[in-house]
């Protein structure tokens, strides 16, 4: 069983205020990231008639929103043919993984010099109710919570650049890693993982959390070079 990402964009219309251009953005960016663009029938293409039906708007702040969505990576125009979600080459979500390994690592080492107890503490409550081995029946909401933990560790890090540069990485990762969560028993692995990791920066070893961030993210590298056929 697969996390319920939908594979395709669904909006509702937008209301028209002064932040209207980069609502939009925001609006666009965070339903790409949030589909399951590898999924076999994801829709790829972008219908700027379509989105400006769907969001409630003229289509020429689409075209804005769509030339900063190119910019970063998460769509590309081809000539002739219109606009389309970019999905990432196996090539490039392994060399984006093994960034992150190194960008979270060193927000782990961080944590334990700077962090306070009770900000690392948080990171548990984040997994309190999958404690009784319930992961199956509520694998979609252990992936957000996956997700909602590694951006946890980012942000107490206390690092702004560091946290936004993982940031950009993890617009582009958040699909693959919201699929592979229940492949090959990946999630059960990943929460004990988790609670490992949180045990080391709560003893304030950072080089037990930083080895231990670094293999928990280089895993998934490894899941999808020996497991994952559906990248490109």
């Amino acid at each position: 069983m697969v996390a319920m990402l939908p594979s395709k964009l669904e909006f509702k219309p937008i209301e028209n205020t002064f932040s209207l251009k980069g609502h939009i953005y925001e609006t666009l960016r965070d339903g790409i990231t949030s589909m399951n663009i590898y999924a076999d029938d994801a829709e790829l293409k972008l219908d700027e008639r379509q989105l400006s039906e769907q969001l409630g708007i003229s289509r020429t702040p689409i075209r804005e929103a769509l030339a900063r969505l190119e910019q970063e990576g998460l769509v590309t125009v081809i000539p002739r043919r219109g606009v389309f979600i970019v999905r990432k080459t196996r090539k490039e979500i392994l060399e984006m993984i093994t960034v992150w390994a190194a960008l979270e690592s060193m927000a782990c080492r961080l944590i334990t010099e700077k962090a306070s107890d009770q900000q690392i503490a948080s990171l548990r409550k984040i997994f309190t109710s999958f404690e009784n081995g319930q992961m199956q029946a509520h694998i979609d909401e252990y992936s957000d919570r996956n997700i909602e933990f590694h951006q946890a560790i980012l942000e107490m890090s206390g690092c702004a650049l560091l946290k936004e540069t993982a940031d950009r990485l993890f617009l582009h990762m958040k699909g693959i890693r919201a699929r592979t969560i229940n492949e090959q028993d990946r999630a059960n692995r990943s929460i004990i993982d988790h609670m490992h990791i949180i045990e080391a920066l709560e003893a304030r070893d950072a080089e037990l959390a930083e080895r231990l961030s670094r293999e928990h993210t280089l895993n998934l590298a490894a899941h999808i070079e020996k497991h994952v056929d559906y990248l490109d």
